[in-house]
């Protein structure tokens, strides 16, 4: 019987395409990772996840990220990780809506509250926090998004096109209507805290 040459592979002599792009891809997520990390975090805790899960998710969002990095053009990660994080943040108020309707058909009451200590130490600005998200709170998720993207994260509304693939006119739509819902919420916030001073 006549034997062929198997080819053996060889882990010393790696090849060397293959090892370069890893290893770019390695350095593209984890310089996109320190210049975005802090900026991806506020905007999904902006967009209404619990203090609890903001930690979760900006790693997802990251996962997301390193998962598809080779397709992604330069310059536009910001982009890409913002749209991310706005799935990512619908999923986790779906999942989490869900669970407290599975503790409330089991009739357990419970109350979530973030164990860890906030950043800011200042009073004030908790409670300014607090209100903010009670305020955003009152808004549609795509209200919502728009209003964090370019209000708060002042992105332009070209970039939120973007970002929430959506045309710039509903963009400008929805960020009108946003504003308008800000701020009745905001003033019947204010009346109800003036009532119990």
């Amino acid at each position: 019987m006549p034997s062929f040459p198997v080819p053996v592979s060889r882990p010393d002599r790696p090849q060397r395409g293959a090892v370069a792009r890893v290893s770019d891809g390695a350095a593209r997520v984890r310089t996109c990772m320190d210049t975005h990390y802090d900026a991806v975090w506020r905007f999904l805790r902006r967009l209404g996840l619990a203090p609890a899960d903001v930690e979760d998710a900006t790693q997802k969002v990251f996962l997301v990220f390193a998962g598809r990095a080779s397709a992604i053009d330069p310059g536009a990660e910001r982009s890409f990780l913002f749209a991310s994080a706005v799935r990512v943040a619908s999923d986790a108020r779906r999942k989490r809506a869900r669970s407290r309707e599975m503790l409330a058909d089991e009739g357990e009451s419970f109350d979530v509250q973030d164990p860890s200590p906030t950043v800011e130490e200042n009073i004030d600005d908790r409670r300014m926090r607090r209100w903010l998200d009670e305020v955003l709170d009152t808004l549609s998720e795509e209200h919502r998004a728009v209003l964090v993207l370019v209000d708060l994260e002042e992105q332009t509304m070209a970039d939120a096109s973007d970002v929430l693939g959506i045309p710039k006119g509903t963009i400008a739509s929805r960020l009108r209507r946003a504003r308008e819902v800000f701020e009745e919420s905001a003033t019947a916030l204010k009346a109800k805290l003036e009532k119990e001073v």
